[in-house]
């Protein structure tokens, strides 16, 4: 397994990207200004996530490296009202996820550091997607399907499906939440769709560090 950079900004720009995206973002709206009023809330009873304390506590260790500004929740929850279309055009939510632990990537093909992040989002679907796990990575970029398709296949982006939300109603609800202030941003969801922790920013995702928190969290009996 190659450990090569599947784009090209070096490790320690990335993480550098990565730590202060929320600031930055929340002080100046970078990439992103919101519009609309998202399309949902965010979050449902915490008890349905009780089991799912102690799996979170777990990855709290592995969120260093390529990773390190992934912040694990200390109160898992249930994400709901997050919803978006596929490649057909059929609305979906998390809930038809269930049963997959997820990494759920907000980008845009604007977005200059999501179109680095896209290859390595790429990478692990390709080697670590399953059954039990899978990255569902969404375009919110307004109008058709024309730009993220083009992007996809210029790039090689061939083992992620193309889910898109044009709206942004799913950027926004996350916003709300303070989950997310610009892009990319990334949530890592257990099988029963509770959230795990969340990122704002760019991460070397077929990284060795990627790999392992992912692997961790989809564990059978995580």
């Amino acid at each position: 397994m190659t450990e090569k950079r599947s784009f090209g900004l070096p490790s320690a720009k990335l993480i550098a990207i990565a730590a202060v995206a929320g600031i930055l973002a929340g002080a100046a709206a970078v990439y992103v200004k919101e519009t609309g009023s998202g399309n949902g809330s965010l979050s449902a009873d915490a008890g349905q996530c009780a089991g799912t304390v102690e799996t979170a506590a777990a990855l709290k260790p592995l969120t260093t490296g390529e990773v390190a500004a992934m912040v694990v929740v200390n109160e898992p929850r249930k994400l709901v009202g997050i919803s978006f279309k596929d490649a057909a055009d059929k609305d979906l939510t998390l809930d038809n996820f269930v049963g997959k632990t997820l990494l759920v990537n907000l980008w845009a093909t604007w977005c200059v550091p999501c179109r680095e992040e896209m290859p390595a989002l790429n990478a692990l679907q390709k080697d670590l997607g399953s059954d039990a796990f899978q990255v569902v990575a969404i375009n919110i970029d307004t109008g058709d399907a024309e730009k993220p398709k083009t992007f996809m296949a210029e790039t090689g982006v061939d083992s992620l499906g193309l889910y898109r939300d044009s709206s942004m109603g799913a950027f926004n609800t996350m916003k709300k939440q303070g989950l997310a202030f610009g892009l990319p941003v990334t949530l890592l969801v257990d099988d029963k769709g509770c959230l795990l922790a969340s990122m704002n920013g760019p991460a070397a995702w077929d990284s060795s560090d990627g790999k392992a928190l992912v692997k961790a969290a989809s564990a059978p009996g995580a």
